[in-house]
């Protein structure tokens, strides 16, 4: 699927002058995160006959193993979604004693699609969560509510996104492409939402690709060419990292994590490469004197070791230089510089991983050192710091797509649904917060009146705001009769 000519086709039907050289760094970052960028990983080198030789640099590929590793921090299977309404929660989670994944979530592999988005958002610099509607009933452009509807979500990352008005730095209309195979046919699915008069209006054209042009093709059974979703609430939700795009025409995506550490991955592969090198070069290497050497009746040269026969081989005094030194075979063992590669990597990794936000000492090989847990969550701060900034971002966008999800199941599928419930994300820091430190903090707060008891429900149990005061309530009572009793005791 070839970017600029989508642009080009959306320029043309809307009248727009969007630019499509942004996603030559996406391109780039994409390569990185696949572990193989042929500019800089492929190289040549002139053999002894002179011939050029191609080589592949070897490659840790951390683009990859850095977007990894932000995923896992931020949207994992400990990962909390609250929401109030009862109903509310069973139809977006499905309901609590189910021993599976339930709920619009669960039908959508949300806990493995989820954490692959955020993963692909931070090579790419954006992701979507994209909401889709099955067995929609529509009379002339409006949707009418239908019980059989059912909700699809696609994940899209930033190669997929071109978007087409942003006000103040959100994402309002857009178009969703998608590369389609469709009987063994490629297709383009372009899938623009466009805000009109406060409602969103969706539109659905399929392509073909020819000639760099594109040329409209019917749609599969079963999608609409047009409908008016009748609200302003959109079928999307855009993630990016919580970084500032510095890259001009960015068209309102934002920026890959690694983007401002290019050259700290080239360093990580070139001590890696080195390391690689050092090893395959260095193995044993024995110079022969060709006096040793015979050749068979095939004009094959044999050496000494290559026959039994040849245990004993008269060679004269020919191979004595002047000095009495024997000039039959020498030996020759390089030094592997084990030592100094490994420093190498280390020092390189510790680099890509401050450029990353994840701290100068995420990646560490030297785990025989132990350290005590201050020094611990001391080494951490930064990564701290940066996963409190991306949960921010995080933390928006699945409060979007919830309340999409809650809205179309309220006014499209006629759920008992109530799209404007409280929705609350609770996110598992433990990988780099010490929970217990933080609950007795939290304690400390509490008894000293900083804290209230509902407040703390809610953090440390998952209780919706209305429950956790009805229990901190329930439990002051229960204080205070107990304090009661004690007093008639004391009488």
């Amino acid at each position: 699927m070839n970017i600029n000519t989508v642009i080009d086709h959306l320029n043309k039907e809307y009248g727009y002058d969007l630019s499509a050289s942004f996603y030559e760094y996406i391109t780039e970052w994409q390569y990185w995160w696949k572990g193989y960028y042929k500019p800089f990983h492929h190289y040549q080198e002139r053999g002894y006959d002179g011939k050029l030789i191609d080589r592949k640099l070897y490659t840790l590929k951390m683009a990859k193993k850095i977007c990894e590793d932000w995923a896992s921090i931020l949207l994992n299977e400990k990962t909390e979604i609250v929401i109030s309404d009862k109903n509310s929660s069973e139809f977006v989670l499905g309901k609590k004693d189910d021993e599976n994944d339930g709920g619009v979530l669960g039908e959508n592999d949300f806990s493995v699609h989820g954490n692959e988005l955020i993963e692909k958002a931070f090579y790419s610099g954006t992701g979507a969560f994209v909401l889709r509607l099955d067995n929609m009933k529509v009379v002339g452009e409006r949707i009418m509510k239908d019980t059989d509807t059912r909700i699809r979500i696609e994940y899209l990352s930033a190669l997929n996104i071109i978007p087409m008005t942003i006000k103040h730095n959100r994402v309002i209309d857009v178009a969703f492409v998608s590369e389609v195979l469709q009987k063994g046919e490629k297709f383009i699915y372009i899938e623009t939402h466009n805000l009109e008069s406060d409602s969103y209006i969706i539109r659905n054209k399929y392509f073909k690709e020819e000639e760099s042009t594109l040329k409209e093709m019917p749609l599969p059974e079963g999608i609409l060419e047009e409908f008016n979703t009748g609200s302003s609430i959109p079928l999307f939700a855009i993630i990016r990292p919580n970084i500032v795009n510095n890259i001009d025409e960015s068209n309102g995506l934002g920026i890959s994590v690694y983007a401002n550490a290019i050259d700290n991955l080239e360093g990580v592969d070139l001590a890696y490469n080195n390391f690689n090198r050092d090893f395959k070069l260095g193995g044993k290497k024995v110079f022969l004197n060709e006096e040793l050497t015979q050749t068979d009746s095939n004009g094959i040269t044999l050496t000494p070791d290559d026959v039994a026969q040849q245990l004993f081989v008269g060679v004269g005094d020919n191979l004595i230089d002047e000095n009495g030194k024997n000039n039959m075979i020498h030996e020759f063992n390089p030094a592997l510089r084990v030592v100094e590669n490994k420093d190498g990597i280390q020092g390189q990794l510790d680099y890509l991983s401050f450029k990353c936000g994840l701290g100068t000492k995420h990646y560490q090989f030297n785990a025989g050192n132990v350290v005590t847990a201050t020094q611990y969550m001391g080494d951490k701060q930064e990564l701290i710091q940066n996963a409190s900034k991306h949960y921010i971002v995080v933390n928006y966008a699945l409060k979007s797509l919830i309340r999409s999800i809650l809205w179309i199941g309220q006014d499209v599928i006629g759920a008992p649904v109530k799209a404007d419930t409280t929705i609350s994300i609770k996110f598992d820091d433990s990988y780099i917060i010490d929970k217990e430190s933080e609950r007795l903090r939290d304690m400390q707060e509490l008894n000293a009146g900083i804290m209230q008891k509902w407040e703390y429900r809610m953090k440390w149990y998952g209780e919706d705001e209305a429950t956790a005061k009805k229990m901190a309530a329930a439990q002051i009572s229960d204080d205070e009769l107990m304090d009661f009793k004690d007093e008639e005791d004391e009488e």
